[in-house]
């Protein structure tokens, strides 16, 4: 059962470990594998606040922030953010005030991870276009007034990625080798970065294919960088050469591209599990492209991070189209 533990290490308990992996033999056989080749690893059954891989990040950043004696957490995201949506539930589980600073305007309708961004007390504040640099300020602006009146507030970074939130993905690339030990190839969406850090650093850099979304405009740099960070400081060599697919971006992090939509589709209707459009279904979909081109192969051992972020689905503008 998911509980705040002690805290050990500036870390908190928020989730529900380990998450199991399922086999996808119909999956597999679509893609031309082998049954026992394909298996998924749901993390988006880590229990808090409707699950998903900011939890494990969220363990160790709020768990420091509780540490320094935070009161109030500010952070930042797009208007559908899964991060957002996590970090106002693990707010309200450790007790902590949440605001949440959203790129963008209001919606007409309050829809997806937003309406859950409302039910767990968070308060938003629209930024407008203001940019990864304009939503930084931002943060920093409400996170000062917090502070001027007297909240000790901590800062958490965007997409809840850092050296320290990775911390979190090394522990599930663990987490992940004890459960599938002949393990070749995890499949994983790669937003703000911390997450593929992570498995790098704890699987090597051979057998983390990585996937953008689009959310930012250098991810193997940043990757690279909370690899290295994570090497630094458990005094190991640093990754190398990343492997890393960019062609699942299309129009932009939150357009809905044919590919994805195929891709929903597919999972959906073989195994009977649901993605999102921004994230997951663009992992899924770059999973079909490496099969298609032989970077996944028949006979490897090859695992699809299900990261979370179905409330996204509800909210996407494309959502529709899926149904089509």
């Amino acid at each position: 059962m998911a509980r705040v533990s002690d805290q050990a290490g500036g870390a908190v308990r928020l989730g529900t470990w380990p998450t199991p992996v399922e086999a996808a033999p119909r999956l597999a056989a679509a893609l031309g594998l082998d049954p026992g080749d394909l298996w998924i690893k749901r993390d988006d059954l880590g229990g808090l606040g409707g699950g998903g891989n900011k939890v494990r990040k969220l363990e160790h950043t709020l768990g420091a922030a509780v540490a320094d004696g935070a009161r109030a957490v500010v952070t930042s995201g797009a208007p559908q953010s899964n991060h957002a949506r996590l970090t106002a539930a693990a707010a309200a589980r450790l007790g902590l005030d949440a605001v949440l600073v959203l790129e963008g305007e209001p919606p007409a309708e309050t829809r997806g991870n937003l309406l859950l961004d409302a039910l767990l007390g968070a308060r938003i504040v629209w930024a407008g276009e203001a940019g990864p640099e304009g939503l930084a300020a931002r943060v920093q602006e409400e996170a000062r007034a917090l502070r001027a009146a007297g909240t000790p507030t901590a800062e958490v970074p965007f997409g809840g990625s850092s050296v320290r939130g990775a911390r979190g993905y090394a522990e599930a690339g663990a987490e992940l080798l004890r459960q599938v030990p002949d393990l070749d190839t995890v499949v994983v969406a790669v937003g703000s970065g911390g997450t593929m850090a992570g498995l790098v650093h704890a699987l090597g850099a051979p057998r983390v294919l990585g996937v953008d979304t689009g959310a930012v405009d250098d991810p193997a740099e940043r990757v690279g960088e909370f690899a290295a960070g994570l090497a630094h400081e458990d005094g190991v060599a640093a990754p190398g050469a990343l492997r890393l697919r960019r062609e699942q971006v299309g129009a932009g992090y939150g357009s809905l591209t044919p590919a994805v939509a195929r891709a929903l589709a597919l999972v959906a209707r073989t195994e009977g599990v649901v993605l999102d459009p921004v994230y997951t279904g663009r992992a899924a979909a770059g999973l079909v492209a490496a099969a298609a081109d032989g970077e996944v192969r028949r006979g490897q051992r090859t695992v699809l991070l299900h990261s979370g972020g179905l409330p996204g689905l509800f909210g996407h503008p494309d959502a529709a189209r899926l149904a089509g």
